[in-house]
């Protein structure tokens, strides 16, 4: 009977198996590998970096057929890009192929047209641009610059060779910093072919039947961008210590609040971008000529501060101390030059008027009723308990500090004030 009941079981547990097999085999079945859509539209640096290297590891033939980067972007770090291009090589190594697309009147830029050419396959919408290469050296030698630009030569050839692309016309982005149009890109063996939008573009790739995963950058991928920017961070730590400042003679906690916290994201996002530190030096020694405003308060150590930190801002991104190598385009703009002249305006605005500030003050304290503590006087009339004395020509009612009898013609000191009576101390002859 026992061993009735132990095969019964035994059979149970079989069935039970057989049908846990047959549920979860349609399951996989229904589940085929995804297009992987990332959405490349912004500069490239740590935040969409991070993105793309995120959304590319751990990927293999099993659950995901292809990935395609939609790309729009002007370029940006070059060490940013460096990352992107070893994720999209370990992606295709893996057996999971990448391919680029960039939409009508789009472009892959710079940094970008590096990226591109690291994938597979290269698709061009109507009006849609690539090239442009020439890496840039901010505030460095012309050493520096030259070893950088080889480095991207290298770079750029060995790509182009590996995926069967024009060599001569590929490394023309760098060298000459050409910028092809889409029908010149695919004519000169650059890109690869054409697509009216991303819905055929995944046609012509063969994957319409396959699930799509579009990936694009979270909230924490733009916050990084957002202090991925040289000029950001200068400008929260410069606006920073001038808010500090202002509040020196305001006395709001708000504004020293709101200053910290700028001061602390500028310094994360130098972080971020492992900035130059001769660039961080800079700006550390404006932000205290501008502190020093406090102590001096005629306008000229803040304005000399804020200058001292712009020209920091623009030295943040050189190689000196630094690991980042470059940049492509160049992040020194005419946009870029006419925000440090605005906020170089600012600051010879905030610096008359917290001069203002400070010579109100100054008044204040020269003529108001207690600039008269401390002064010396000679008693006119004997102080006994009460008297006058004469303090540059004005005469007071005044009282001896400790009720003693203070003669005509002594000199006294004004110790405080009880009203319109002055407190005063006899001074030894």
């Amino acid at each position: 009977m026992n061993s009735l009941r132990i095969l019964s079981l035994a059979l149970i547990l079989i069935v039970v198996f057989v049908l846990l097999g047959t549920i979860a085999s349609p399951a996989h079945a229904s589940n085929p590998p995804s297009v992987d859509v990332i959405h490349l539209d912004q500069q490239i640096d740590q935040g969409s970096a991070g993105m793309i290297t995120s959304a590319l590891s751990g990927l293999t033939p099993a659950n995901t057929k292809a990935v395609i980067i939609e790309m729009n972007t002007p370029g940006g770090i070059l060490e940013n890009m460096i990352q992107i291009v070893n994720a999209i090589n370990n992606t295709e190594a893996a057996g999971v192929p990448v391919y680029t697309y960039i939409p009508s009147g789009d472009m892959g830029a710079s940094a970008g047209s590096y990226v591109a050419m690291a994938t597979s396959y290269i698709g061009m919408g109507s009006g849609s641009s690539i090239g442009a290469a020439l890496p840039t050296v901010e505030g460095g030698s012309a050493s520096q610059q030259t070893r950088i630009e080889n480095q991207m030569v290298a770079l750029m050839e060995s790509m182009a060779f590996e995926h069967n692309r024009n060599v001569s016309a590929a490394l023309s982005m760098v060298v000459n910093d050409t910028t092809y149009t889409e029908s010149q890109a695919v004519s000169n063996g650059v890109a690869n072919g054409y697509s009216l939008n991303l819905t055929t573009f995944i046609k012509s790739r063969g994957l319409e039947n396959f699930p799509i995963n579009n990936v694009t950058p979270s909230f924490y991928d733009n916050f990084i961008s957002f202090l991925s920017n040289q000029f950001i961070i200068g400008i929260l730590i410069i606006l920073g210590a001038i808010a500090i400042l202002v509040d020196f003679y305001h006395g709001s906690v708000l504004l020293s609040v709101v200053g910290v916290i700028m001061i602390a994201l500028g310094l994360v996002g130098a972080e971020v971008i492992e900035a130059s530190i001769i660039g961080i030096a800079f700006i550390l020694i404006g932000v205290v000529l501008i502190f020093l405003e406090m102590k001096i308060g005629h306008g000229f150590a803040l304005i000399s501060g804020v200058i001292m930190a712009v020209v920091g801002t623009f030295l943040l991104g050189s190689p000196q101390y630094s690991a980042n190598p470059g940049y492509s385009p160049s992040p020194v703009t005419s946009g870029s030059v006419v925000s440090a002249i605005i906020v170089v305006i600012l600051a010879i605005a905030a610096a008359l008027y917290l001069r203002k500030i400070a010579l109100s003050i100054k008044a204040k304290k020269t003529t108001g009723s207690e600039a008269i503590i401390d002064k010396k006087g000679v008693v006119r009339v004997e102080i006994n308990p009460i008297g006058w004395i004469s303090i540059e020509g004005v005469q007071w009612k005044a009282r001896s500090i400790d009720g003693t009898k203070i003669d005509q013609g002594r000199i006294v000191r004004v110790m405080g004030r009880e009203g319109l009576t002055l407190v005063v101390t006899s001074l030894i002859d």
